[in-house]
């Protein structure tokens, strides 16, 4: 009789990832954009210039360290730019340029990013429907709901000192928003590598037939990875308002897709139980600096969208290229 892996058997197994190409390549590239950069313009490789793209990234950046975990589950989330729009206009709209509202609007924009994302995720554990389409029509109704709150315009007024300290910058270069991201980055790379949870989300993303013979807890695991998204998506709601100052019900939208071209880039695949935080924050990078190239040499924003989605086809193709190449 053929005996089923047992969850430990299966755990440990897949403790370690496989050290691939996308795991150095993907810096390799960030590398060559940069030499190209520095081509185009003297000031490219300034200090001053690599901080100011990395705070370009950060919104970008912590909402795609949630949506890498659902991914490499196997799933989507199409509602993480309605998210970050919720979060940023629910902290805005709390706020109401008060002091003393600040820890209350902060703390409420997160859990409700939160539970909006354990919607998700129970939706897409417990029912038949593709996370696809059931983030799809989450992300709908949370653009309606923002709407509707805010007529459409700049809505609400951020606490004093709330912009002003993200903006700050330590050491007269380094600003605490880098900072943030970079933190939330190492927090979410460290439950990559240690915790059973992680594992558990590649070994379904991985083979979900399999996982669910062996007793693993399926469900369970998809929720906390959607909650998780919900909560970096709520976290960038509160950077996005922090670098521009201001929030609106479409403060984020296409957000998803620049999300997910990023998550992509940093080799996390469609089909799960492939990727991780580490290539992702790569991939938010190269797709920032290469916004930052198009504008150096004055493309148009239509141009832009076409830069953006011939990055996320070839992206694509060569991870599953290499994917095959490697045995997947």
């Amino acid at each position: 009789m053929i005996q089923q892996p047992s969850q430990n058997d299966l755990l440990v197994g897949h403790g370690r990832r496989r050290l691939r190409v996308a795991d150095w390549a993907i810096w390799l590239v960030l590398l060559c954009l940069l030499g190209v950069g520095s081509l185009l313009s003297d000031s490219m490789l300034r200090p001053a210039n690599l901080v100011n793209i990395m705070r370009q990234a950060a919104p970008l950046g912590i909402a795609a360290l949630g949506v890498t975990f659902v991914m490499i589950l196997g799933e989507v989330d199409l509602a993480v730019g309605a998210v970050i729009s919720v979060s940023a206009v629910l902290a805005t709209s709390l706020m109401q340029g008060s002091s003393a509202n600040l820890f209350p609007a902060v703390a409420t924009s997160l859990v409700v990013s939160t539970v909006i994302g354990g919607l998700n995720g129970s939706l897409v554990a417990f029912s038949r429907v593709s996370s696809f389409i059931l983030t799809l029509g989450t992300a709908i109704f949370l653009y309606g709901c923002t709407q509707i709150l805010t007529g459409g315009m700049a809505h609400g007024t951020v606490s004093p000192g709330f912009r002003e300290f993200f903006n700050l910058r330590l050491g007269g270069w380094l600003p605490v928003l880098v900072i943030a991201f970079l933190l939330l980055a190492l927090v979410a790379l460290v439950i990559q590598r240690t915790s059973v949870f992680a594992r558990q989300v590649y070994l379904i993303g991985a083979n979900r037939r399999t996982a669910r013979l062996s007793g693993l807890p399926i469900e369970r695991t998809i929720v906390i990875a959607y909650m998780l998204s919900g909560f970096f998506a709520g976290v960038a709601g509160l950077a996005l308002v922090a670098r521009s100052g201001v929030s609106g019900s479409l403060a984020a939208s296409g957000y998803e897709f620049d999300v997910l071209a990023a998550v992509i880039l940093g080799g996390t695949s469609f089909q799960g139980g492939r990727g991780g935080v580490d290539g992702t924050v790569g991939g938010v990078l190269i797709l920032t600096l290469a916004f930052n190239l198009v504008n150096i040499i004055g493309l148009n924003y239509h141009s832009q969208l076409i830069v953006k989605g011939l990055i996320i086809i070839i992206a694509s193709a060569a991870y599953q290229r290499i994917g095959a190449q490697q045995g997947g």
